[in-house]
Formats: C-alpha cells, sequence, structure tokens
C-alpha cells in the first residue's frame, strides 16, 4: 500500500497497525477488522461529503449545500451533520461516544436505500470499548488521507490489510478469505480483458460438497 498522505505524515499500513494496536486486550484480533472498518467507512464519506460541499460552493451554489440531490448526482452520500466525521471527532472523548458512533451509521444507512443491511447495528455500544480506547483508535483513523487516490478501493484495502495481519491469529489461511493480489493479477493477465472492469465471483461448487465455495473470475 502506498503512502496515505496523512496528516501526521505515515503511511496507511502504520496507522492501521496503529489502529489495531488501540485494540489489543480489549477484543479479539478477529474483530479488528470489524471495528476498523465501519469507522473508516465513515471517515470516508465524511471526506467524500466535505470536499463535494466544496465543490457546490466555489461552483456558486452556496444555497443548494443541503439538498441531497447535489450529493447523490456525483454518487456521494448525503450526511446529516450528526453523521459527518468532524462531529464525532468533536465528541469524541464524551462517554456517550459508541453511541454516536451507532446512532451515525443507523442515519447513513437509513437514508441511504443502497447501504440496507451493509452498516453494524448498534456494534460499537455491544463492544463496550473503554471510552479513552476508542478516542484514541478515533484520533488515529482522523489522521488517514483517504480519498487522495481516486482509483484506490480504500474499504478493500484495509479489509486485505488487516485479513494478510491477522487471518492467521484465526487459525485459517488468508486465501481463504480473499484472493491475493498476485493471484488477482495472473487471472487478470489470462483473461486479457481489454475492456470493462474484472470482478470476483464466488459460486458454490457441487463438486467439493455442500457448504464449500469456490471463485471465478468474470470480465465484463
Amino acid at each position: 500500500m502506498a503512502k496515505a498522505g496523512s496528516k501526521n505524515n505515515i503511511s496507511m499500513e502504520e496507522a492501521l497497525w496503529r489502529s489495531a494496536d488501540k485494540l489489543r486486550g480489549s477484543v479479539e484480533p478477529s474483530e479488528y477488522k470489524h471495528v476498523v472498518l465501519s469507522l473508516i467507512f465513515l471517515k470516508y464519506a465524511s471526506d467524500r461529503f466535505e470536499e463535494q460541499r466544496k465543490k457546490i460552493i466555489a461552483a456558486g451554489h452556496e444555497k443548494f449545500v443541503d439538498m441531497k440531490a447535489f450529493y447523490t448526482q456525483d454518487n456521494v452520500f448525503y450526511l446529516p451533520e450528526e453523521t459527518r466525521w468532524s462531529y464525532i471527532m468533536q465528541h469524541a472523548k464524551q462517554n456517550d461516544i459508541a453511541l454516536l458512533i451507532d446512532t451515525a451509521l443507523y442515519t447513513i444507512e437509513k437514508n441511504n436505500e443502497q447501504l440496507k443491511g451493509a452498516l453494524p447495528d448498534n456494534y460499537y455500544s455491544r463492544l463496550n470499548l473503554d471510552t479513552f480506547k476508542l478516542a484514541s483508535l478515533l484520533d488515529v483513523i482522523d489522521g488517514i488521507e483517504l480519498t487522495a487516490d481516486k482509483e484506490q478501493d480504500v474499504i478493500g484495502r484495509v479489509y486485505e490489510y488487516f485479513l494478510s495481519k491477522f487471518a492467521l491469529k484465526e487459525g485459517k489461511g488468508k486465501g481463504e478469505f480473499y484472493t491475493p493480489k498476485s493471484i488477482v493479477n495472473l487471472i487478470a493477465e489470462m483473461l486479457e480483458p481489454y475492456s470493462g472492469i474484472l470482478y470476483e465471483i464466488i459460486i458454490p461448487s457441487l463438486i467439493q460438497g455442500v457448504g464449500k465455495i469456490k471463485k471465478c473470475a468474470l470480465a465484463v
């Protein structure tokens, strides 16, 4: 993973490692990715929202900065104030920060049909993380620049990072969770797609038995 250009001038890998370090002793290593991913999503969605907001104002449409359509037309989620990263950080050291995060995620999902069922429900409140640890974790994530590289699949790369670091701690091989980048590149070269997007599809395999899955690639 390349440099993320964070406020603290650290790589994304180092920032993610620091975030995992904040969680040690509070949750199992297998949970790290779940705890961090939703916070990364919140910051990423908020960073995109703020970029779009500035773009709207720069275009002379300031009176429309609170109109949802001016965001969704460019595939940006419109975020009410209480769901924005700046709001979360302003209240990061409050005892109810876990509830504020859960509420933000719930509100975003409720207002965006395409996210239905995709975000955790009341997850952070149930974790019972120490407020100081959660605030420290938020500080680390706050220092990651997530929108500088427009081509980067931020969520995917964060997920892959945690799997590559901690999948073995779950007693399973990394390949059971995701296809390593080297294999993805090999499949792409073999298929030689000249246009479109290369998707990885997980399909049932009767040959391997019930409950087993195998992966294949499809170029469209």
